[in-house]
C-alpha cells in the first residue's frame, strides 16, 4: 500500500510504501511483568461539544475511558490526569477530578489494574486574587487535591507544582512543603519530577538550575520519608542523571524512567548496585500510549527472559518517540493523539485545547513513516486513509 507524503521542508512529494503492522502479541491472560509499567493517557476531546475550544474543556468520555481499558488489557497501568492529558495545559482541575473518578470506576472491572493518578497545585491561578503567596499556600492546594483523590480511593502521583515552583526562594522551601505533603499521605506516592523542557514553568524545580544540586534535594526529601514514597518518576531526557539518581535511591524506592528517550536501556537496567532498585527503571512514560501493543510484547519478552527480544520490539519504536518528544517537547501530546487517530481509537483529530495545531505537516508525514517502520500502523487502509483526510486539509491532494 502507498500514499505520497511531503518531505521533511513540506515542499517535495514522494511516493511512500506501507510495510504494515508488527506482530505484538498481546499477553497472556494472568501475565505479570517484572516491571511496573504506567502509560500516561491522554483525554479524547468531545469534537462536536459547543466550546470556544482555547477556553473551555470538553472530554469525550466514552472514547476516553475505552484508551485506558485497551491499556490494561495489555498489561499497562494507567498514570491519570497526567500532563498527557493535558493537565494544566487544557484540562481544568474539576475536569481532572471528573477523569480520575470515572478510570477509578472503569478499574473495578479489569482485575489486578493500576490506576495512580496526579495530584497538583493547579487549581490556583498563576496571578491576581487566588494564587500562591507562601508555602502554606501551596501545602493547602496539594492537600485539596489529595483529599478529593483519597476520597475516591485514588493512589497519588504528587505532581511538580508550578506555584510552588514561583515562590519558593530555596531547597528548604521544597523540603518544607514535601514533609507536610508526605506526612499526611495515606499510602507511598510516587513524586514527579519534570523537566522545564516539558514545562518552562517548572524551571529550576527542587529549588535550583543546577540538576545535580536540584537532585541532592530531592533525594533528602525522599530520605526523610523513605516508606511514604513508593518511587519518583524524573522526565529530563538525561539517561545518566536518571542513572546517578536510581543508585542513590533508599531500598524499596522505585524509580519511574519518564525518559522518553531512552526508555529501553534503562528499563532493561545493569547490573550495577547492590541494591535491586539500584539497577532497573520501572516505566510512567507517555510514549506507552502511541506505542501499547510494542510496550506490552516487549514487556513481557522481558518478564519471560527474553531480553534480545525486548530490545528488539523497543528499538524501532526509540526513533519514533524522539520525534514525538522532540522540541518543543511540551507538544509531544499531539503527537500521541494524532497516532491513537491514524489507528482507529478515535473518531477525529481535535484536542483540547485546540492542540492538533502545535504541530507541522511534515512532522506529521515524518510521524507516520516512524510509526509504520516501528509496526505501528494497527490498520493500514483506515491509517492511509485519515492520513489523506490531513494532507487535503493542508492543500495536499
Amino acid at each position: 500500500m502507498q500514499i505520497t507524503l511531503p518531505s521533511a521542508d513540506g515542499h517535495a512529494l514522494a511516493p511512500y510504501t506501507l510495510r504494515g503492522p508488527g506482530a505484538f502479541a498481546a499477553p497472556a491472560p494472568g501475565t505479570r511483568f517484572n516491571r511496573i509499567a504506567f502509560s500516561a493517557a491522554h483525554v479524547v476531546a468531545d469534537a462536536r461539544a459547543a466550546i470556544d475550544p482555547w477556553l473551555q474543556c470538553a472530554v469525550d468520555w466514552d472514547a476516553t475511558i475505552a484508551c485506558r481499558q485497551r491499556l490494561w488489557k495489555l498489561g499497562l497501568g494507567v498514570a491519570e490526569a497526567m500532563d498527557t492529558a493535558q493537565r494544566g495545559m487544557g484540562l481544568d482541575w474539576p475536569t481532572s477530578l471528573e477523569l480520575i473518578r470515572r478510570s477509578l470506576d472503569a478499574a473495578k472491572d479489569h482485575p489486578g489494574a493500576l490506576v495512580a493518578s496526579g495530584c497538583g497545585t493547579d487549581h490556583l491561578p498563576p496571578e491576581g486574587p487566588g494564587a500562591a503567596r507562601t508555602m502554606d499556600d501551596v501545602i493547602r492546594a496539594y492537600e485539596e487535591q489529595m483529599a478529593a483523590i483519597e476520597k475516591l480511593g485514588g493512589r497519588l502521583i504528587v505532581m511538580a507544582s508550578r506555584a510552588l515552583a514561583r515562590v519558593a526562594r530555596g531547597p528548604a522551601d521544597y523540603e518544607r512543603v514535601y514533609d507536610r505533603v508526605l506526612g499526611q499521605a495515606r499510602e507511598p506516592v510516587i513524586l514527579h519530577w519534570l523537566g522545564d523542557m516539558f514545562d518552562p514553568a517548572l524551571a529550576g524545580y527542587w529549588g535550583s538550575a543546577d540538576i545535580p544540586r536540584a537532585m541532592q534535594t530531592a533525594l533528602d526529601v525522599i530520605a526523610a520519608h523513605p516508606h511514604k514514597v513508593d518511587g519518583i518518576k524524573i522526565s529530563l531526557l538525561d539517561k545518566d542523571r536518571e542513572i546517578e539518581m536510581r543508585r542513590r535511591l533508599p531500598a524499596g524506592v522505585r524509580m519511574y524512567t519518564g525518559d522518553d528517550f531512552n526508555y529501553a536501556e534503562l528499563i532493561a537496567g545493569d547490573e550495577v548496585g547492590e541494591l535491586p532498585n539500584h539497577r532497573r527503571s520501572d516505566a510512567l512514560l507517555g510514549i506507552f500510549d502511541a506505542i501499547a501493543p510494542a510496550a506490552s510484547a516487549a514487556l513481557g519478552a522481558l518478564a519471560a527472559g527474553d531480553t534480545a527480544r525486548f530490545h528488539a520490539i523497543l528499538a524501532p519504536t526509540v526513533p519514533l518517540s524522539r520525534h514525538i518528544f522532540r522540541a518543543p517537547t511540551r507538544f509531544y501530546k499531539t503527537g500521541v493523539v494524532f497516532m491513537a487517530w491514524l489507528n482507529g481509537h478515535q473518531s477525529h483529530f481535535t484536542m483540547v485545547g485546540g492542540q492538533q495545531s502545535t504541530r507541522s505537516l511534515p512532522h506529521f508525514a515524518e510521524l507516520f513513516r516512524l510509526a509504520d517502520a516501528a509496526g505501528l500502523i494497527e490498520q493500514p487502509e483506515l491509517a492511509v486513509r485519515r492520513m489523506k483526510t490531513l494532507l487535503a486539509l493542508h492543500g495536499v491532494e
